[in-house]
């Protein structure tokens, strides 16, 4: 099987498959299929698996295996994320916690379930579940905006706005925190951080998704009660 990511940004996953090779999707991911390409949907996992990834982690309750049937076959995947989409390999030292609703797919021996953190330690926001990615294989992930690799040394910290945190390596060493004080969390626009503390690899987005929605929440709201915007009484599109 071999993959290709092609237009970053804006990007597709395509999947070459010879017969009998699979890939798992999340649910609504498909682009195009070439070839004779069986598709078997299935729940994810257990019951209580699937349960708690659909209600937890942000994700649907099924996925789709496609199978191809014959060699040549193609399969065009992507997430609703506009933004890049990347391959995160996954071995038996090297899982990841992953953001919720990131995920597009993964080979047949890559296991996806929901991590606990507890309130004290949640993440990504105010997530308290998220998926954590294990076995041997690959996992893609689609994010908002571009999507950037970096490698923090044994000792070294990162703070990274949690908005914009894509995936961190399973065994890292991090705790979440409010950024500053009080007034430079009501003043500054920021909100909660991960300190993370190496040896780790952390995956980050360029884009904050939650600042767009809020954005476009704003501009909904000064268009149904006629008041100005914050933005200098200026709005956003038509």
């Amino acid at each position: 099987m071999q993959f290709q990511i092609l237009k970053n940004p804006m990007s597709i996953l395509e999947v070459h498959m010879s017969k009998g090779e699979i890939i798992t999707a999340e649910a609504g991911a498909l682009v195009f299929m070439k070839g004779n390409i069986d598709v078997k949907t299935k729940m994810r996992g257990g019951l209580l698996k699937t349960v708690k990834v659909a209600f937890l982690g942000n994700e649907s309750f099924f996925v789709n295996d496609y199978v191809a049937s014959e060699d040549g076959c193609v399969l065009g995947l992507t997430g609703p994320p506009v933004g890049d989409i990347i391959e995160i390999p996954i071995d038996s030292n090297n899982g990841f916690i992953v953001q919720s609703g990131a995920y597009i797919a993964s080979t047949t021996d890559v296991d996806i379930d929901t991590k606990w953190q507890g309130f004290t330690k949640g993440i990504f926001g105010s997530e308290i579940f998220m998926l954590k990615v294990t076995g041997n294989g690959k996992v893609f992930c689609n994010a908002y905006g571009s999507i950037i690799e970096k490698q923090i040394a044994d000792g070294e910290k990162m703070t990274l706005d949690n908005y914009h945190l894509v995936a961190l390596s399973q065994n890292s060493e991090y705790s979440v925190t409010k950024f500053g004080g009080l007034k430079s969390t009501i003043l500054g626009g920021e909100g909660l951080v991960t300190e993370i503390i190496g040896p780790a690899t952390v995956y980050f987005q360029t884009k904050n998704l939650k600042e767009l929605v809020d954005l476009l929440g704003i501009k909904h709201a000064s268009e149904t009660q006629g008041s100005r915007t914050p933005f200098g009484g200026f709005k956003f599109g038509t």
